[in-house]
């Protein structure tokens, strides 16, 4: 680690130094193990720089130095937090709140659920020693710097676990709501997703404070044989905000995960999206939309491993740029020698509405296997002048016309989403984000 990562990381040591042995669970041998390891890793590592490959093209030098406090006290609940929670609450939805990371259960309405269907707080699993914990809640693909720090750090996140055979009708929404300036918090969520279940989550990220801070999130999303799992990730982090998220998802013979990522707020923002499909006939779909203005910057990294046959998946980002901003999009697809019979399709349009904005796309696949159908391409490109001229021939103002195209441009993967009132609020938030000439 160079001298620059190490005044990066000084910070973090110094904390888990002073405040490590109030986290949950470090009466627990294994996470306590496990929380020493992810930080003696970080303090090797430090932060990332860009002369590692997967961070090429984006900096994290304002985490780095941004001084962040992540020995965050609770505080008591206030008229503007209630409001912006009601103000977010999906409809019908089995709701839980998050402030600083922390569940907060006077906001929370988790309402009625089927029999034997678990959804709380997981600092309340790892102190009543839930055993399915150290199989599932440490074992992520090769550790990140970020994964690392999460997992040293993590005082509390969702926990879902799903029978087998149990179907949570109406989404369930984790809301986590940024509200102390200079905050670091390290929300870690954890679902498992019992044979033939199924359910739908909405992970909204919003803010209270106007101020910087630092959101690091870690999902692990297990699916039994034949499960199906809809996993929406809603990011409405404020203008001056850092949110850095890690998905890792495992999946059985015969199941389904959708993965809809949606980037709207931030200074830096990025999502790391890493799919394993492990049972024969899996399927998954990875959608994505972010829509970046000013100086914003927007990275997505997906990875899809196809380990077993007749597996399938497929892609679809699509990103809408404008001001200063920059966006990233590295997409990977990798069809492991046993995966014969994968049909994996991946595709990456962007939409460029200012001559400063910037996109680095890079889809890829890697084949080890004969018998496959894959494809994958990206597009880069303005608004068709032909179709604006047209607009205007009917009576719209230009202005008008280019906003009705470029939400015509996104609605493609909006119109994607299942959950008619995830699709709602979605729409809504995009209509609210898109830039106006």
């Amino acid at each position: 680690m160079n001298a620059r990562q190490v005044a990066g990381a000084v910070d973090y040591l110094a904390a888990f130094e002073q405040f490590g042995h109030a986290l949950p669970g470090q009466h627990v041998d294994w996470l306590a193990e496990a929380r020493a390891e992810a930080i003696g890793r970080f303090a090797q590592q430090g932060f990332p720089s860009q002369r590692d490959e997967d961070w090429k093209y984006t900096s994290v030098s304002g985490i780095e130095n941004g001084h962040f406090a992540v020995n965050i006290p609770p505080a008591a609940a206030e008229p503007a937090l209630a409001a912006l929670v009601a103000a977010q609450t999906l409809p019908d939805s089995h709701l839980l709140v998050f402030v600083d990371g922390r569940l907060a259960p006077e906001l929370c309405r988790p309402g009625r659920l089927p029999a034997g269907v678990v959804l709380g707080s997981l600092a309340a699993q790892i102190e009543a020693g839930a055993p399915e914990l150290e199989e599932h809640l440490v074992c992520y693909p090769p550790p990140s710097a970020f994964a690392d720090l999460n997992l040293a750090f993590m005082a509390d996140g969702a926990y879902l676990r799903l029978p087998p055979g149990a179907t949570v009708k109406a989404p369930i929404q984790w809301l986590f709501v940024a509200r102390t300036a200079a905050s670091a918090v390290q929300p870690r969520n954890l679902v498992l997703a019992g044979e033939g279940s199924a359910a739908v989550i909405v992970e909204q990220h919003v803010a209270l404070t106007a101020d910087s801070y630092f959101t690091n999130v870690v999902s692990d999303l297990v699916l039994a044989a034949g499960a199906s799992l809809e996993h929406h990730k809603l990011q409405q982090e404020n203008a001056r905000a850092f949110h850095i998220a890690t998905v890792n998802v495992a999946q059985a013979a015969g199941s389904h995960f959708v993965s809809g990522a949606y980037a709207f707020g931030g200074r830096l923002a990025r999502t790391g999206i890493a799919v394993a499909l492990q049972g024969e006939g899996a399927a998954c779909t990875l959608d994505g939309l972010y829509v970046t203005d000013g100086r914003q910057h927007v990275d997505h990294h997906t990875r899809i491993d196809h380990r077993q046959p007749g597996c399938t998946s497929r892609e679809l980002y699509k990103g809408v740029l404008a001001g200063a901003a920059r966006a990233v999009f590295s997409g990977r697809i990798v069809v492991h020698p046993d995966a014969q019979g994968s049909d994996a399709r991946q595709t990456n349009h962007n939409l460029l509405l200012s001559e400063q904005a910037e996109i680095d796309s890079k889809p890829q696949l890697e084949i080890w296997a004969d018998d496959v159908q894959c494809s994958h391409g990206a597009t880069v490109g303005q608004l068709d002048e032909d179709q604006v001229f047209y607009l205007r021939a009917r009576g719209l103002a230009e202005a008008t016309a280019r906003l009705m195209l470029t939400r015509a441009f996104a609605m493609e993967v909006v119109g994607r989403v299942g959950p008619f009132a995830v699709q709602e609020r979605l729409d809504a938030v995009l209509q609210d984000r898109l830039p106006r000439a």
